[in-house]
């Protein structure tokens, strides 16, 4: 660490998309600003690397953006200017069935529709308004708790997310296909589907097929982070890699410091500064199931028996409704599935720069119990092959995490949980701490804008955006607005 820090106005430990959003938002009112990252590169969970193969540039963690294509902030910002090109594929979404049917999600509302058969009108009734409206909806789902600016608008999403995802999807679908589509959607909340609130999981993903679509990042996710990472420095920030923060004694006394980092993190950095009370609180934050994950390098596409699925960006693998929710409520009760559901995504479909001419990666993940180190490989490769039969044969090498090396590469992923804290309902709503400004800790200057503050997880970049505004609010006088 440099020797003089009483220049900087702030500091903000960890360079993620909410760190680095949360030190822009500061540096553009002004402010001098340094970030802390403890690894070579900034990212946290957006980086792309090469694992086991040459010139197979694989998507670590973060693969697929439709929050960040949403984000109120990151639409702010001249992005496109420092290398961020993002890249839509011919289908947002895919969910594979048996017998090579599939349900294909187009972003094209009206062409969707057209699949749906017997449900359309139901899906148009429940999706139409969210999807014509989110250009303003977005801003409230992703602000701070206040007034909603469009009160009628979340009013209808509220009255349908608080339901179960199988509840409102057995309420308004006739048929199987778009009950598991739904619970594909509402899956990514990683919660058991039967819990209130899961159907705001799936109207949030589904809404946002039709209204931003679900691309990917041409070079892989890193350029997200790369791109904010030059604006920060254009806008005069610095950044220091390789550096861990264990303490705080060596920061001013006087000046804001913003942790992306999660609650137990918090709790041992700033260990002389939390009274025990705040400390036991912060501990007691409740975690969730973790990921294992599976890079794969393929010789060819993936050979899916659905002929559209081969244009799909993400594919939801795990069958019926039923079948989805059983294997996501086993992982609650500390069970490794049989049959997980398997987020997929195949972006050098769409993107050549990520693989050799001709060859391929994949990305794909399931959930597992927080603090798992079992091997999901062959559980993986087996629901992949279930619509893809021919699969195995296409494999050139993999690359495995299960949840505690995911801990091991990035120590904000407690046990595994990708999205910084279990969402279930209190911590839907009060993350980490149930306060009208969670943002700003109830100690003098310190604030938390990682993904363990609202809206959670996902790469958006809002919880350090909306932690920028309390530490302006609160440090500075400045009031700051989208």
């Amino acid at each position: 660490m440099s020797s003089s820090l009483s220049n900087y106005d702030a500091f903000v430990i960890g360079s993620g998309p909410n760190g680095l959003a949360a030190a822009i938002a500061l540096a553009q009112q002004g402010l001098k600003v340094k970030i802390f990252e403890s690894k070579d590169s900034v990212g946290g969970g957006t980086r792309t690397l090469e694992l086991r193969e040459p010139g197979f540039k694989h998507d670590i963690c973060s693969a697929v953006h439709p929050t960040a294509v949403s984000s109120p902030f990151f639409n702010t910002l001249p992005l496109s200017d420092y290398g961020l090109e993002w890249i839509h594929p011919d289908f947002p979404v895919a969910h594979p069935l048996e017998d090579g049917e599939a349900v294909i999600a187009e972003k094209s509302f009206e062409n969707t529709l057209e699949r749906l058969g017997a449900d359309s009108k139901n899906y148009r009734k429940l999706f139409k308004e969210f999807v014509d409206s989110w250009q303003y909806l977005s801003k409230d789902l992703f602000g701070t708790l206040r007034i909603p600016n469009h009160p009628l608008a979340m009013m209808r999403f509220g009255w349908y997310g608080m339901f179960s995802s199988n509840l409102l999807s057995s309420s308004f679908f006739k048929l199987d296909r778009t009950k598991a589509y739904f619970a594909g959607l509402a899956a990514h909340s990683i919660l058991p589907l039967e819990n209130a609130f899961t159907a705001s999981f799936g109207l949030v993903l589904g809404t946002t097929v039709h209204s931003v679509g679900w691309p990917i990042a041409k070079n892989g996710s890193h350029s997200i982070t790369k791109a904010l990472a030059g604006f920060f420095e254009f806008l005069g920030g610095e950044i220091e890699l390789n550096t861990h923060i264990e303490s705080l004694e060596e920061f001013p006394a006087n000046k804001p410091i913003l942790f992306d980092l999660t609650p137990q993190q918090i709790t041992t950095i700033a260990d002389s500064k939390i009274p025990d009370s705040l400390k036991d609180r912060l501990l007691r934050y409740n975690y969730g199931p973790g990921a294992f994950k599976v890079d794969f390098a393929l010789s060819e596409p993936v050979p899916w028996l659905n002929e559209e699925c081969k244009k799909a960006g993400t594919l939801h693998l795990g069958g019926s409704m039923e079948e989805l929710a059983y294997s996501e409520k086993e992982v609650w009760k500390g069970i490794h599935s049989e049959k997980p559901y398997v987020l997929v995504s195949q972006p050098s479909v769409f993107d050549e720069s990520r693989a050799p001419k001709g060859k391929h990666v994949l990305w794909s993940y399931c959930h597992v119990p927080n603090g798992s180190t079992e091997d999901m490989e062959e559980r993986i490769i087996n629901q992949i092959e279930r619509y893809a039969p021919g699969f195995r044969d296409i494999i050139i090498s993999t690359s495995t995490m299960t949840a505690m090396d995911f801990e091991k590469y990035n120590p904000n992923y407690i046990g595994g949980d990708i999205n910084g804290g279990a969402q279930n309902l209190i911590q839907l709503f009060g993350r980490p701490l149930i306060k009208w400004d969670p943002y700003k800790l109830p100690v003098d200057h310190l604030y938390i804008c990682s993904s363990s503050t609202p809206p959670g997880g996902g790469v958006h970049g809002m919880s350090g955006f909306n932690a920028a505004r309390s530490v302006l609010k609160n440090e500075f006088g400045i009031k700051l607005t989208l």
